[in-house]
């Protein structure tokens, strides 16, 4: 998918059970204001609220290690819940009654697995480059896909369509340095105006 990119973030996720239902993974799949490792030249924190109006209005399924052949849960289903609170993006997975989520549920409870990542495309984001050696990005507001328990958390992700931090980064530059171009050009013009005014008000003198 276009533009999809994921993290993941040191966070455990564990069961949750009692005698009145099934288990249910619990556990955070972002951290809010947690500086990233270097992605390539950047590195990145999420701004509260950014999850906010993804996880009221899109459709957030909850996967195996981001495989759509594993879906564990659906918000719209009933099955995963998605909340923000001064921690992050906690979330609560009700898992189906199969074999590979048993296993899965097993693995997370040796704790074989026990780390969450998220698939998110960007609506907005802040750059603070004041420093050029350190640069931050800010997600201030993102798209939410879905959420999974993983067992190799890439960080940045590497997969097949997924943007690279390098190109993400690239794509930042480029967006500035039109800005900067059009700034230049809308100089320029104005410094031609100012010169034809100039030219007919010496006009206008004979």
């Amino acid at each position: 998918m276009k533009d999809l990119e994921r993290r993941a973030f040191p966070v455990k996720v564990e069961i949750r059970s009692d005698d009145t239902g099934p288990p249910r993974l619990v556990g955070y799949a972002a951290v809010f204001n947690t500086l990233s490792e270097d992605l390539g030249g950047f590195r990145e924190k999420i701004k509260p609220g950014a999850f906010a109006n993804s996880i009221k209005t899109s459709d957030i399924r909850a996967l195996w290690n981001h495989n759509p052949d594993f879906v564990l849960g659906r918000n719209k289903a009933g099955t995963l819940a998605l909340e923000e609170d001064e921690r992050g993006l906690r979330i609560e997975i009700v898992p189906p009654d199969t074999t590979w989520a048993k296993d899965l549920v097993e693995s997370i409870r040796r704790g074989d697995v026990d780390q969450m990542s998220f698939g998110f495309r960007t609506k907005k984001d802040e750059w603070d480059e004041s420093d050029p050696r350190n640069i931050i990005r800010t997600l201030v507001e993102v798209e939410l896909f879905d959420v999974s328990p993983v067992t190799y958390p890439a960080y940045p992700a590497t997969s097949i369509g997924i943007r690279s931090a390098k190109e993400i980064l690239e794509a930042h530059s480029a967006a500035q340095a039109s800005v900067k171009a059009a700034e230049i050009e809308a100089q320029r013009n104005q410094a031609r105006v100012s010169v034809l005014r100039r030219k007919l008000e010496l006009l206008e003198k004979f």
